[in-house]
């Protein structure tokens, strides 16, 4: 069924003779546009938190450790709920000179009891010089 036109009113709905019916759908495309910026901004966003997020801690060794040494250390203190040793660099990169400061754990989820298993842990070897806990908002301060 048809709709009647009478000077740029249809019969069942009004129209402003000014405006164009195309400006509707530009305002539906506009629309749409808008909530695609929103969902990637909101995605971004999730992504910066997840980011801000990250908590870390770094073990600090003497001079003088044998990688070893170093290696057994960061063993002993895997085992922490919450604490993750992170990945150390590979074989041909392990002098002691690159590992003094390669052993991470990650402590994203990790109580405060949890770090404080993982500080006992590292403090009983001779050869732990110090640990730096970390979080994404201290790095390049």
């Amino acid at each position: 069924m048809r709709r009647a036109r009478k000077e740029g009113v249809f019969l069942g709905r009004t129209k402003l003779a000014a405006v164009p019916e195309s400006s509707r759908a530009t305002a539906r495309v506009l629309a749409a546009a808008g909530a695609v910026v929103l969902a990637l901004v909101l995605a971004g966003c999730s992504k910066f938190d997840a980011a801000l997020g990250q908590q870390w801690a770094t073990v600090n060794f003497n001079s003088n450790t044998p990688v070893a040494t170093i290696l057994k250390v960061r063993t002993a203190c895997s085992h922490i709920p919450n604490v993750r040793a992170e990945a150390l660099p590979p074989k041909k990169e392990r002098s002691a000179a690159d590992m003094m400061y390669a052993v991470t754990y990650r402590t994203d989820n990790a109580s405060d009891a949890n770090l404080a298993q993982l500080q006992k842990c590292l403090q009983r070897f001779k050869s732990v010089a110090g640990i730096d806990f970390e979080d994404s908002g201290s790095e390049g301060s």
